[in-house]
């Protein structure tokens, strides 16, 4: 058995790690790129969206390099990515691939039924091993997470521009390497002190912009362009709420982590949406709402056809909460230079907005 799976920003490093310590095959289909976007454009439907696009594109890459089982999320709670795993098992043995799928639904079988998916895959690990892979590969995550929240503040007032970032991929590496906790707290310890070191610019006052939206376009950088390291470059302060982290404990565990704060967005969005629309739609209005007075702005990701996010993209200008909200519909046909003239226009308006704002009270 070779294990390959798709790519969701940096979640590789925890399946590395997971199914390196249970003596698991892996075929790693490479990053996110142009090859992995053609080949999925081929294959899909028109108008399906990105993500299940760039999906299939690293199962084919990871199925042409070795690898004869494929994982999968799926299941109910994620819109129509809860069925991706089956149209896109049934387009690829048309193609005439042989291999395994495997799914796994993380909202009804959560933390028990990912455990008995990795004993499986792991050939019957003890039990005892298998939840202490599950653990340290849930710590990489939140070690990851951390990182890059300090990152996000860095990122917008350092002096030399691009030294967070270069650190950040450093960081990856060493947390990819770590074998136990021990060295995986060294590791972010160490990056989180570096990150502190950084030269910044002190007389900057950054603007914070949310970045929101459609759960995979948010953490994946090839499918907004590095929309968070432009808007870096551009002096912004990126607030993300969503990491994979924090959903994938809510996933497992439900009740024991992150339900607070999805509650809270929930509530907040009551006046204007008053139920679940699948995806992330829900959360994206309750975002502008709970932001209104903390943010400069907000960046709502959405891939196109994604039918949440344009609910929730329709609703946005009824809310009465007053903050600029920019809305960037990713797909194959989306441009960098498009994309990037949009982001300093927005900045731009802002940066206008909050002088206007600091005139009138001081006027």
């Amino acid at each position: 058995m070779k294990v390959t799976w798709p790519h969701l920003g940096h979640s590789d490093i925890v399946l590395k790690s997971l199914f390196r310590d249970l003596g698991v095959d892996m075929v790693i289909a490479p990053p996110n790129n142009k090859h992995s976007l053609t080949l999925g454009v081929k294959h899909s439907p028109e108008f399906v969206c990105l993500p299940f696009k760039l999906t299939l594109g690293n199962m084919i890459e990871g199925l042409e390099l070795g690898g004869d089982t494929i994982i999968m999320a799926a299941g109910s709670g994620l819109c129509r990515f809860g069925y991706y795993a089956k149209v896109q098992e049934r387009i690829l043995r048309d193609l005439g691939y042989e291999f395994d799928m495997v799914t796994t639904a993380l909202f009804e079988s959560k933390i028990v039924g990912v455990a008995r998916l990795v004993k499986r895959l792991s050939g019957g690990a003890p039990l005892s091993k298998v939840i202490a892979a599950i653990r340290l590969g849930l710590a990489k995550l939140s070690a990851m997470d951390d990182i890059e929240r300090a990152v996000h503040r860095v990122r917008a007032i350092e002096i030399n521009k691009g030294i967070a970032t270069k650190l950040f991929q450093e960081a990856i590496n060493a947390i990819d390497y770590a074998s136990d906790m021990s060295g995986l707290k060294k590791a972010k310890m160490d990056y989180i002190a570096q990150l502190n070191d950084v030269a910044v610019d002190t007389k900057i006052d950054p603007l914070k912009v949310g970045v929101m939206g459609e759960f995979y376009v948010v953490l994946e950088p090839f499918a907004n362009m590095d929309v968070e390291i432009e808007l870096g470059k551009l002096g912004v302060e990126v607030k993300r709420s969503l990491f994979v982290s924090h959903w994938t404990k809510f996933s497992l565990f439900l009740n024991a982590f992150g339900v607070t704060e999805k509650e809270k967005t929930h509530r907040a969005a009551m006046p204007y949406l008053k139920r679940d629309v699948g995806g992330d739609g829900w959360e994206s209005v309750g975002e502008v709402v709970l932001h209104a007075h903390s943010y400069n702005g907000l960046v709502h990701l959405s891939p196109f056809t994604c039918m949440p996010e344009i609910i929730a993209q329709n609703i946005m200008p009824s809310i009465k909460a007053d903050i600029p909200v920019l809305t960037l519909i990713s797909d194959e046909q989306m441009g960098r230079a498009g994309m990037l003239t949009r982001l300093e226009a927005f900045v731009d308006l802002l940066h206008r907005r909050r002088s206007a704002s600091l005139a009138g009270a001081l006027g």
